[in-house]
């Protein structure tokens, strides 16, 4: 019998685990000192803080994991020991107190050992000390984690020096996903974790279970605004040791798909300028320059437009003249966009049609562009902007770098590189 199919010591309903759950809820550390350190009767000793098998009382609501009909049941029941908890907690006192009786660092009744617990909660002292004590630092949870694949904070980075330092691997593939610890930095924005894994033999480009390198996995997580600039230092890290820009995962979708899913212009840019394929088309048959257009109207804020221009001054094919209305219709709210869009081509039939794909109060919160727009449906371009196209097409998949180098004025450079003006001409 496993020790998790065995009664526990102290069972859910028993007075002391609710003496041991009002001092967790209740942040009570001199009480939950003295009951993990005094009060149980042996070191390994198995508490039982959860069970919601519904099946012990028929009379008792179904919980949602049942699903009626497909006989669907989940039961979950939560093991741990008093040296785990210490752990979860950042107890060092008591981590010590308790391998000082002999407790086993390594064992995991619900799944997770005090190694896996002190790393989830970033507490370093803690996982020193169970390292110290010959914890494994390569241990495997229930779900097939390492302590390394729950470093998963910045406040953990001492605990992944710890464990590296006491052998843990940084190749090992973890969980349902198969994610190196690279990959978790990765899709965490941990720069520091990450070039900690490097400097340990870490493999830039290996791959998860779906096919993810490092790379593909920090373009591909959405961020906050605070945590940008972490995740172009961590990209920038990759590309630097290595990492392959075009890297496709098991949907062909390259990091630089990712990275203008997210409408994120400056990494973006760093792709493209470590050699990124704007022409990229994944298993959909979708471009760069699709996914951004697909994600303008959510996000706005993100400035999409410029994720636009990056992408069409590297060189990305413009959009079908046909399927312009679906943007128009798509991206209306953006407006930006549509100016930047439109004047990649040298000329685009305007029809008076598409004023019905616009809805009026976006029509008329943008009034100025969307009637500079149709006054376009019967009059060619300027001049000034077919030079523009001519200069573009000579210029290619290099306008990036090639503009810049022309003895022209800035506001004439940014013209040439899809500046928006907020009019058409």
């Amino acid at each position: 019998m496993s020790i998790s199919d065995r009664l526990p010591d102290y069972p859910v309903n028993s007075d002391f685990v609710r003496k041991l759950k009002s001092a967790l809820e209740g942040g009570d550390e001199a009480r939950l000192r003295d009951l993990i350190c005094a009060d149980v009767r042996h070191v390994d000793a198995v508490i039982e803080l959860a069970n919601d098998d519904w099946m012990k009382d028929p009379s008792a609501p179904l919980p949602p994991g049942v699903l009626v009909g497909l006989w669907t049941l989940e039961y979950k029941r939560e093991l741990t020991t008093p040296l785990c908890i210490a752990a979860a907690q950042g107890h060092t006192a008591c981590v010590r107190h308790l391998l000082g009786r002999g407790a086993d660092p390594d064992a995991s009744p619900g799944g997770r050992g005090a190694l896996h617990e002190a790393c989830l909660g970033g507490h370093t002292a803690c996982a020193r000390l169970l390292l110290q004590h010959r914890a494994d630092p390569d241990l495997l949870s229930a779900e097939g984690l390492a302590p390394l694949h729950l470093c998963r904070t910045a406040a953990s980075l001492g605990c992944a020096q710890a464990l590296l330092e006491h052998g843990a691997s940084v190749q090992l593939e973890g969980g349902a996903g198969r994610d190196t610890p690279l990959h978790v930095a990765a899709q965490r924005c941990l720069d520091e974790h990450a070039r900690l894994y490097l400097h340990h033999g870490a493999r830039v480009d290996a791959r998860n279970g779906r096919g993810e390198t490092a790379l593909s996995a920090a373009c591909g997580a959405a961020r906050r605004p605070d945590e940008h600039a972490r995740c172009l230092r961590l990209c920038a890290l990759l590309l630097r040791r290595g990492a392959a820009a075009d890297a496709r995962d098991e949907d062909e979708r390259s990091p630089l798909h990712k990275a203008c899913g997210h409408a994120r212009p400056s990494l973006a840019r760093l792709l493209l300028r470590h050699g990124a394929d704007a022409h990229a088309l994944d298993y959909g048959g979708a471009s760069p320059l699709a996914r951004v257009l697909q994600t303008a109207a959510c996000a706005p804020e993100a400035e999409p437009q410029l994720t636009v221009q990056e992408l069409l001054n590297h060189g990305s094919p413009t959009v079908w003249p046909d399927a312009f209305p679906k943007v128009l219709k798509s991206c209306a709210v953006v407006p930006a966009v549509i100016e930047v869009l439109f004047n990649s081509y040298p000329q685009l039939r305007v029809s008076e049609s598409w004023k019905e794909v616009i809805p009026e109060e976006v029509f008329q919160m943008h009034q100025a562009f969307y009637r500079s727009l149709f006054a376009l449906a019967h009059t060619p371009r300027c001049l000034q902007h077919l030079c523009r196209c001519a200069i573009r097409k000579s210029f290619g998949r290099k306008c990036f770098s090639l503009v810049p180098l022309l003895p022209l004025p800035e506001t004439l450079q940014n013209y040439l590189l899809l500046e928006p003006e907020g009019i058409l001409h």
